[in-house]
């Protein structure tokens, strides 16, 4: 075999065993440098996630008696639709290696926070990292799941997932919205539909009135409650309670509740019928 055949063969071998930049591990865990949370695991809004990266594969460069490292990433964290849920996070990973670094692996660790009215389902976080030495780029994508509150979506105002509860706490709805003189009614529900603006303000506020079984308006609160606020991921519904203090004289009988929504961004008005009774 001539010298210039073992050259080639030998160039050859040099370039296949240098290191390609890649994405090691990508994993989320309940602590700082906690075990890494099972697959199945379900994120709740409001929680706070640690993430960490693990990077393979950067080169370095000789500076003296050690080598250099020069990496960069950019963290995104994004909803099931692709929006994301907070600000773009970067850092660099700038580091001088001795030879007792051998084993040496660069990571970096990050925290997020779902955000409070945050839907269900597979959310990502998506990384990219660069090799300043190597002019490299590398990306990965680690999924998780979050169990959130469901409310349908609407292109106009509408109140979702109404229901009557026995008391302030109670998160199921009554079978029958049947209540007794005494009593304190509570109904809760969820508004969306609403329009956003500049930093995805949203303000709405809601009342309302009880109808008697002939349809005649007995009690009225048109403003019973308000809620206006802006923040860098768009709040999508908006949660509202009512409660009213039935006399001990009240009558027994049918009545309707009525649900007047206003927003105040879009200029949209909703009004929806609840009935129940009081025995």
């Amino acid at each position: 075999m001539g010298f210039a055949r073992i050259f080639v063969m030998a160039s050859a071998m040099a370039f296949a065993q240098q290191p390609k930049l890649s994405i090691d591990r990508l994993a989320l865990h309940q602590f700082e440098d906690g075990p890494m949370l099972a697959p199945g695991y379900e994120f709740v809004p409001g929680e706070t996630a640690h993430f960490s990266c693990r990077i393979a594969g950067f080169h370095t460069s000789k500076k003296e008696e050690s080598q250099e490292v020069k990496l960069a990433w950019i963290m995104r964290v994004v909803d099931p639709e692709g929006v994301p849920i907070q600000k773009e996070k970067s850092g660099r990973i700038d580091e001088s290696l001795s030879a007792r670094d051998k084993d040496w692996a660069p990571k970096f660790l990050e925290t997020f926070t779902v955000p409070a009215f945050a839907p269900g389902g597979a959310y990502k976080v998506r990384v990219t990292v660069t090799d300043q030495i190597a002019g490299a780029e590398a990306a990965g994508e680690l999924a998780f799941d979050v169990r959130g509150h469901a409310v349908e979506p609407s292109p106009t105002l509408t109140v979702r997932n109404f229901k009557f509860v026995r008391a302030e706490d109670d998160q199921v709805a009554m079978r029958q919205p049947v209540y007794h003189p005494g009593d304190t009614l509570w109904a809760k529900f969820d508004i969306t539909g609403y329009k956003l603006a500049e930093n995805h303000k949203f303000d709405v506020d809601y009342g309302l009135a009880i109808l008697n079984a002939a349809g005649e308006q007995i009690f009225s609160q048109p403003a019973a409650a308000s809620d206006s606020k802006e923040s860098f991921y768009p709040q999508r519904y908006v949660p509202g309670a009512l409660s009213l203090n039935l006399d001990a004289n009240v009558v027994r009988a049918a009545y309707i509740m009525i649900i007047v929504v206003h927003d105040k961004i879009g200029g949209q008005t909703d009004e929806s019928r609840h009935p129940f009774e009081v025995q």
